[in-house]
Formats: structure tokens, sequence, C-alpha cells
């Protein structure tokens, strides 16, 4: 099927073309007729497959076919992330800038005036995160009582960044005669919960199986001691010849840290997590997506939402605790028909969590070894003894694992020690007053020395 049989009109049907689209996809082929039909969607379909336009396309369609003298706000679409806000605001304004529309994007974590003046020029759609949106209309620079579509992408993720009584304070805003679409990348009972709320007679629409990654990504798993993760990483990107590698880490710190690690060892690398400021972050993903950057160290802040084309490999350095995010990571790789790899490393106490995941997408990951680094693997000649390393317990002399044994329990006990005596040490007393003491004889000034 080709995008002309999808009854959009001729000006959108030219952007579609210089966007360099020349087929629909599935999720398209399905949502934008229901949409033009005028029924509501509950849509589910894995990141990547091309779900924002699979509700722009239509919304600016419709929008375009009745317009009044003054503009106000028609359409309002939800994200759950600043960076996923301003992707779809850049895909919806391509759009309805041919048919003569205005879209806007706001978001938290940037000054609200620049927003509020773009507001006041008029506006036909917005792309908001929750909480600047309430912010905006609790100021009253933003009225929703005129609101004809709302959309929600990527619902799932608003549930669980805990967005629940925005969205409720957000309903109660906008008005009971509307169009609603939902889009979620999982169907959970949350999202069903929602879904009954929102939704009336709503079209439900599935394009792939649930929780299943894109097949255009290949998946393996490195066996490694959590000790020598950073090495086997930075063994990856510079001996794989990697050109771009997204890597996931689970905590803000531990992004900091290891991209500090990685530029010790020259390889270009930037964190990206909450705490980082929104321009800092914009900055961040442009020099990532220019080839400036080589690697991009990010928490699941970036898990979703981050549309980067050509993106070679994802690297799970922090295997997810929750299965479904792993599916999400790694659709970041693989996306509009190009390949991808997606690689975790996985330590002892992550096994539980690639359980978890094997059992979501229904199969085994294959585990790869990587010789001198994961478990499997021997151990360079070097290298006499590393423990917990299976091969290694086995080929490692007795006495030299005795002597490590000792060793280790040496240090502990001087730890030990060491934090006893610091508890049973007097303290000092603090002086007062001057830092020069008088002089005991009387009549006699203290001297300073």
């Amino acid at each position: 099927m080709l995008f002309d049989n999808l009854g959009l009109c001729i000006e959108l049907l030219n952007a579609v073309e210089a966007r360099g689209y020349t087929t629909p996809t599935p999720i398209q082929i399905k949502a934008i007729p229901v949409m033009l039909g005028g029924r509501d969607i509950l849509a589910r379909a894995q990141t990547g497959t091309g779900k924002t336009d699979a509700f722009a396309l239509p919304l600016v369609e419709i929008l375009s076919w009745q317009r009044g003298k003054k503009r106000h706000l028609r359409a309002l679409v939800l994200t759950p992330t600043r960076e996923l806000a301003l992707q779809v605001g850049e895909s919806i304004k391509a759009y309805a800038r041919t048919v003569a529309m205005r879209c806007t994007v706001v978001y938290g974590g940037v000054g609200i005036h620049p927003q509020i003046t773009r507001l006041k020029r008029g506006i036909d759609i917005l792309v908001a995160t929750p909480g600047r949106l309430l912010d905006l209309a609790g100021r009253r620079h933003l009225d929703l009582s005129r609101v004809e579509f709302l959309v929600f992408d990527e619902a799932d993720r608003m549930l669980d960044l805990g967005f629940s009584p925005e969205i409720s304070k957000i309903l109660d805003l906008v008005p009971t005669e509307r169009r609603t679409m939902l889009f979620s990348a999982t169907y959970t009972p949350q999202i069903r919960d929602l879904a009954a709320k929102m939704l009336q007679d709503p079209e439900f629409i599935e394009v792939t199986p649930e929780n299943t990654a894109a097949e255009s990504v290949v998946q393996k798993v490195h066996l490694v001691d959590r000790s020598n993760k950073r090495a086997l990483l930075i063994h990856l990107i510079t001996r794989g010849n990697l050109s771009r590698v997204l890597v996931f880490v689970r905590t803000k710190h531990g992004a900091n840290k290891l991209t500090e690690k990685l530029a010790a060892h020259g390889i270009g690398a930037a964190a990206m997590h909450g705490n980082k400021s929104q321009s800092f972050r914009t900055r961040t993903l442009k020099a990532f997506k220019n080839g400036e950057i080589r690697i991009l160290v990010a928490t699941d802040v970036a898990a979703r939402g981050l549309d980067i084309s050509n993106l070679p490999c994802v690297i799970n350095y922090d295997v997810p605790a929750i299965p479904e995010d792993y599916v999400h990571r790694i659709g970041r790789t693989g996306r509009a028909g190009e390949s991808g790899l997606a690689v975790s490393l996985v330590s002892q106490d992550e096994k539980p969590y690639l359980r978890a995941i094997e059992k979501l997408l229904g199969q085994k990951i294959p585990v790869k070894m990587v010789k001198g680094y994961t478990e499997e693997s021997d151990v360079p000649d070097y290298v006499l003894y590393r423990p917990n390393s299976v091969l290694s317990e086995k080929k490692a002399d007795k006495a030299i694992k005795e002597m490590v044994v000792k060793r280790n329990a040496l240090k502990q006990r001087s730890k030990s020690q060491s934090v006893r005596r610091n508890d049973k040490a007097p303290k000092k007393p603090i002086r007062s007053g001057s830092r020069f003491p008088q002089s005991t004889q009387k009549g006699k000034p203290g001297r300073r020395r």
C-alpha cells in the first residue's frame, strides 16, 4: 500500500515524500483510516514502528478540513518526556505548516516565558509534557476547554513515571465530548483501566505480538563479573569499531562515573540523565546524532522517544530490573528497516533480570564469549587467578586461591580494626575565645609567638 491510498490531502502527501517516506508502516496503515473515520483508538505497537506519524498525519488532515477565523487550541498531544515531546513536535510541525496550521511544544526544565509568548500568538496543536501543561493552565495562559482531539503517546511510560494524578487533572480540564487516541508500547492492566476511563467505543489496533523486540535487532548476552564490566565495555567499543553506541546504566551517578572512565581511555562520551539541564540534553543529543560524540551513556530517561537514525548498537551496561524496559531500550536500534545490535553485560546478581527478560520475550538470548573478559572464556595467561570466573576457579593453582582468600581476609580485618580505633579515639576539645591564650603570670599580657 502507498500513502496515496490512505485518504490524505496532496499537501500532506508531498510533505511525506519530502521526508523520504515511500510506504506506510503497518501501524500507519491501520491507524490512519480509523482516525479519519471518526473512531477513538487504542493502539499497541512496539517502539520504532512509526507511531508518531500514525496520529500526526490524520490529526493535521482532519483539523485542516475546518478552521475558524481565530486560532485556538484544538488538539493536545501528551508525552512522558521532554525528548519525546520535541521529537513529536518536529514531526507535526513538518506537516502542519503545509496546511497553514501552527503547532508548538511546551515542557519543563526550561524557562516558561518564551512558551507563554508562543501560546499568545495562537496555536492549533500543542505537544506537551503533563507537568508544564498544568503549570500553564494553572496560570491561565492555556485554555483546554475547546480541545477536540486528545492524544496520549507512550501512555504506559506516563504511568510508569507516576503521571496518573496529572492525567486525571488534565481529563477534568478537557471537554467530555472529544476524540481520544491512546498509543502504547505495552498493554498493562493500568493501560486497560485508563482506556476504559477515557475512550468511547475505541478501535483496538495491534501490529506486533506483545513485548517482542524488533526482528532487525540482533541480541546477545555476555556473562561477566561486575568488576570486569568496564574493561569489557571498553574492549567492545575499541575492538568492535562501532561508530556510535548508546549505553544504558541504572543510575545518574553511574552514568557520570562511566563517562569519566571512558574519557580517561580516550573515548569521547557524554552522560544524559534527568539531572542534566534541558539545554544540555538537547545539545548532547544533537552532537550524538551528528557523530560528534561517539558514546552516549544514558539512564532510562532516554529509553523511549529518542529517534536516532542509523544507530548501530545499544549496550545494556546495567540490565534493567523491569523486563519491559529492555524492549524499549533495544528499540533505539534497528529502526526504519535498518539492522541493529543489542548487547547486554550480565553479572551474577543480574541473572534473575535476564531470566525475566527471556520469559517476557519467549526466547533465550544467545550467550557469547569474549576471550579474557567473560566468565566462560579463557582467562589470559598473565592472569593467574580471577575470582568468580568458573574456568579460572578450575584452572588456578590451589595455593594461589588460598593466598587470595587470606589476603582478602587480612584486608577486611585491617579495615574493621581501623574503624574500631576511630570510634574509640578521644575527641580533641574545642578551644573557645582567642586563638592566643593569656599568660599564666598575673599582670602580664599574653605574647604572640
